[in-house]
């Protein structure tokens, strides 16, 4: 009996511990989780901390400030970064639909307000790297990407069975391929492509009409393959489209290597300057034409060039039952006040041209809506504008010549542009700068060359684009630029449209609007030095460059001596690695170096 009691007690005590011992680990996991949190606010204040003694920004006044730069250096250089939760893999900051419910903000949305840009506030930024989905790979090489992507870097498939019967993509083993299908165009994007030069009796059937029609707007592109097919024919299109339902559309575009950029028509004016594209299409976009005045069908207006064309395939163009019938008498009604004109229609097409001229809007009878825009409208404004449902009418000069006034591509590439002269620019400095440009590219190209292959490179951006002659020097190359400009500088886009390139107005204090591992290269030109001016957070635009530079991509950094030491400073925590540095290489930068990166591709497994 005293050994029984004896052994109940020792159970006892063995019981007693392990209770304790749970208590012990399940303090240690809640205080691991806090301490991460922890961590990643810390690793916020100790790169802002760093950034404010490099870039030359305020010091806040505590005792590290006084420190000289070297002790700054080892004592809050952060040998890691946090890394984000695996459901942050495609995180896009300011088109996050979980930020708008938990904020709670208070969007129409019958006017597509959720789709739209909502930034988080600083306090509410992820300052962590976001990571690839497990098994990520290296992109598939262009041109072979336009047609087939690895599954397992965009593993979500739900459009391969929901627009099955329209060959969008088909899932075949450890790839998604893309026919080159749409809602409109089952049989092919090419065949369908041509279907449309011949309407509009082009020769040869090709689309470019002997390079005078060159830059393009796909709305509602799906996955892009109407882009991806004008490719071939020296046709360039900015595929738009939101990120709504089908919300991975510009993500496969993006990984095939097309030209794509999320945006949605509704309350603000997209970030392209006016009489910017000589094409617009819409193949069954599901799009309300005809809401609120027309103001969409009016916002295309406004960025097509004199003589454009707008491309509608939908059932409305076919008029089969009463509702359609209805809506397309409308829209008839609608582009007719608008001074447009049928330029064919076939099937389930129709094309409508706009006016050379402002002849007809001065001969439309008084009152007759919608009205002219106010003569105070800028119509290159467009960072945060409201849309307004009014006719942007030309300037004097494009009513005179009767049209844009350029050369077809490719000689609009180097052929100073007329709107030129809007910015106080001459023929002259037009080509000193195309020239100087020439240059830098061949020399960044030389320090790339030991790192990469002629199919290594195929989406670029260029962050602060000017006139666009880094994009333009790059012609030979089988690549495509997205031309950044910065929205509180000189709105130098509609140049770098009318030069047959395409790019879009931004504020890099903000993420832009893209997935996460998009380019290929980043090409930004005293971007953290322009940063620095506007008191934003350098870090945050290294977190942004990570985001959307894809794994083994390159970042060429041109600026100042004192920001390629701040970024250096922070390689090897981004898993950044330094492939070339150089000094400026020509007489207008002297002062600059340039600092080539590249990113190490690394997985969370």
């Amino acid at each position: 009996m005293p050994r029984g009691r004896g052994d109940g007690d020792q159970k006892k005590r063995l019981l007693t511990w392990i209770v304790v011992l749970a208590i012990i680990c399940g303090c240690v996991y809640l205080y691991s989780r806090n301490s991460g949190t922890s961590a990643l606010e810390y690793g916020s204040k100790s790169l802002r901390k760093l950034g404010s003694s490099y870039l030359g920004g305020d010091d806040d006044g505590d005792e590290t400030s006084n420190k000289s730069g070297e002790e700054l250096q080892d004592d809050i250089m952060l040998k890691s970064i946090p890394v984000c939760d695996d459901n942050h893999s495609e995180l896009i900051p300011c088109l996050d639909r979980n930020l708008i419910y938990q904020t709670r903000l208070k969007l129409d949305l019958s006017l597509m307000e959720h789709y739209e840009r909502h930034c988080p506030v600083q306090e509410r930024r992820l300052n962590c790297l976001i990571p690839p989905p497990p098994g990520y790979k290296v992109p598939i090489k262009w041109p072979k990407s336009r047609d087939e992507v690895w599954k397992v870097n965009i593993p979500h498939t739900h459009l391969a069975s929901e627009k099955s019967d329209q060959n969008w993509m088909v899932v075949k083993g450890d790839k998604i391929s893309f026919p080159g299908g749409g809602t409109h165009f089952h049989y092919g994007a090419d065949k369908y492509i041509a279907s449309i030069a011949n309407m509009l009796n082009f020769s040869n059937n090709i689309l470019n009409n002997g390079g005078r029609l060159r830059t393009v707007l796909d709305v509602g592109c799906g996955v892009a393959s109407f882009g991806g097919y004008l490719l071939s024919s020296d046709i360039i299109a900015m595929s738009l489209a939101p990120n709504d339902v089908h919300q991975n559309q510009i993500q496969f575009a993006l990984e095939r290597g097309i030209p794509a950029y999320l945006g949605v028509l509704g309350t603000k004016r997209l970030p392209y300057p006016s009489r910017s594209f000589e094409l617009a299409h819409c193949s069954r976009c599901r799009i309300d034409w005809l809401q609120r005045d027309g103001i969409l069908l009016l916002e295309l207006d406004r960025l097509l060039r004199p003589g454009g064309y707008f491309a509608y395939s939908s059932p409305e163009a076919y008029a089969q039952d009463e509702e359609d019938l209805r809506i397309w008498r409308e829209m008839s009604a609608l582009v007719e006040r608008m001074c447009w004109k049928i330029a064919a229609k076939r099937n389930q097409t129709v094309i409508w041209v706009k006016p050379l001229t402002n002849d007809c809007y001065m001969e439309r009878e008084p009152g007759t809506q919608p009205p002219l825009c106010k003569s105070d409208d800028d119509p290159d404004a467009v960072w945060d504008v409201p849309m307004e449902a009014c006719i942007t009418p030309y300037t004097d000069e494009n009513h005179k010549a009767r049209g844009s006034g350029l050369a077809p591509w490719p000689a609009r590439l180097t052929a100073p542009p007329p709107r030129l002269a809007d910015f106080g620019y001459s023929n002259e400095m037009f080509e000193k700068d195309t020239e100087v440009w020439q240059q830098r590219v061949e020399n960044y190209w030389n320090l790339l060359s030991p790192k990469i292959k002629p199919d290594t490179l195929r989406n670029l951006l260029d962050m602060k684009a000017n006139l666009g002659s880094f994009a333009a020097a790059l012609k030979s190359k089988d690549v495509w630029v997205m031309n950044v400009v910065p929205e509180d500088g000189p709105n130098t886009l509609k140049i770098i449209y009318d030069r047959g390139l395409m790019g879009s107005v931004h504020n890099w204090c903000e993420s832009f609007s893209t997935y996460p591992r998009t380019y290929d290269l980043l090409h930004a030109w005293t971007i953290f030095s322009d940063i620095e001016k506007k008191d934003c957070s350098a870090e945050d635009l290294l977190f942004e460059i990570d985001r959307i530079l894809r794994p083994t991509g390159f970042i060429i950094i041109r600026d100042k001596q004192p920001v390629v030491e701040f970024i250096k400073k922070h390689l090897s925590a981004l898993h950044w690695e330094a492939v070339a540095t150089a000094e400026g290489d020509s007489e207008e930068d002297e002062d600059d170096v340039v600092f080539i990166i590249q990113k190490q591709l690394w997985l969370t497994s």
